[in-house]
């Protein structure tokens, strides 16, 4: 149900728009779906509910769209005018999703959607609010426990964000998000990871491996996913260059269109780069032309040219790579 461009959204009405976008940014949603019986009135009641957060959230997406094309040729809506009028169309949903709570409030599976509404509009303290109620109601249910286990991976505490992982997992172990979520919060937060696990660093990276190669496994045609496995291998130190190649490769195999496909090569020429492979890497430069990498290539470029320099004639270490 959710979209990108939903995403953004949350990130620009969101208070804390910092957290929005690393919440965005950071994580899909497993669903788990219970069978029900399509002709009960509260379940009718439910899915109208659901076909109205859709239809706003798919007229918000167009909004966002073509202010996006009207700025562009310098005639966009202010963003506080934008703002407003997002607000305006989803408040009557949120006072919907309020209002069918109140005269059930055991239902789950609205609370679950309240939730994810709340995550894209106001912020994660009130989605987790949501999320805990439900799991009092259905403490079965995998995907509460992911989505929980989400949001403790942003507000804390740490060690509640590994438990729920593990708990979903354990009650749905063949949903590839639940392992992608799983391997990238122990990923970033190593140090937590090794006092939670007993482990060192080293084996906190193979684990966070393990579970990206089951996430992988269960769903190998994702190239966001095979991206996060290769973004990874920037954080071991020394850097493995031939791993890290390959992963990069496993993601070119599976890239959509050309902006994917540049996109690796940004990382072809960095992992060269830093390995002291310089006319490869100065190739995979060559081979990026789309002008949203600009920026970037231009950078990797004038590091590229800073390394080599100092090796012509002389025997000095290469410059020390400008982060970007």
């Amino acid at each position: 149900m959710r979209t990108l461009l939903i995403g953004l959204l949350g990130a620009l009405v969101a208070t804390n728009q910092v957290v929005a976008m690393s919440n965005l940014v950071a994580r899909a949603t497993g669903i788990s779906v219970k069978v029900t019986d399509a002709n009960d009135p509260v379940e009718k009641e439910f899915q109208k509910l659901m076909d109205e957060d859709d239809d706003a959230q798919a007229q918000v997406d167009k909004l966002i769209r073509d202010n996006a094309q009207f700025e562009a040729k310098g005639a966009g809506m202010p963003k506080e005018q934008l703002r407003r009028r997002i607000l305006d169309r989803l408040d009557p949903v949120d006072k919907a999703y309020q209002d069918f709570i109140r005269r059930h409030p055991t239902h789950s599976k609205a609370r679950v959607a309240y939730a994810s509404f709340l995550g894209d509009t106001k912020g994660e303290e009130l989605a987790q609010e949501q999320l805990e109620k439900a799991l009092e109601l259905d403490t079965n249910s995998p995907s509460i426990y992911n989505n929980l286990a989400n949001i403790y991976g942003h507000l804390g505490p740490l060690n509640k964000a590994f438990e729920f992982y593990q708990k979903a997992i354990q009650l749905n172990p063949i949903e590839p998000v639940y392992y992608h979520n799983f391997g990238t919060t122990v990923y970033l937060f190593r140090k937590d990871a090794e006092d939670f696990f007993k482990i060192s660093e080293q084996q906190v990276f193979a684990k966070a491996f393990e579970l990206y190669s089951n996430a992988m496994r269960l769903d190998p045609q994702n190239f966001p996913l095979a991206s996060d496995v290769a973004q990874t291998y920037y954080g071991i130190k020394p850097l493995r260059t031939d791993e890290a190649l390959l992963a990069w490769t496993n993601a070119l195999a599976i890239a959509h269109d050309e902006i994917e496909r540049e996109g690796v090569y940004v990382h072809f020429a960095r992992i060269n780069m830093l390995a002291g492979r310089f006319a490869p890497a100065r190739a995979y430069l060559n081979a990026i032309t789309n002008d949203m990498y600009a920026e970037l290539k231009g950078r990797l470029t004038r590091n590229l040219n800073g390394r080599e320099r100092p090796q012509e004639g002389t025997n000095s270490r290469p410059a020390v790579e400008i982060k970007n």
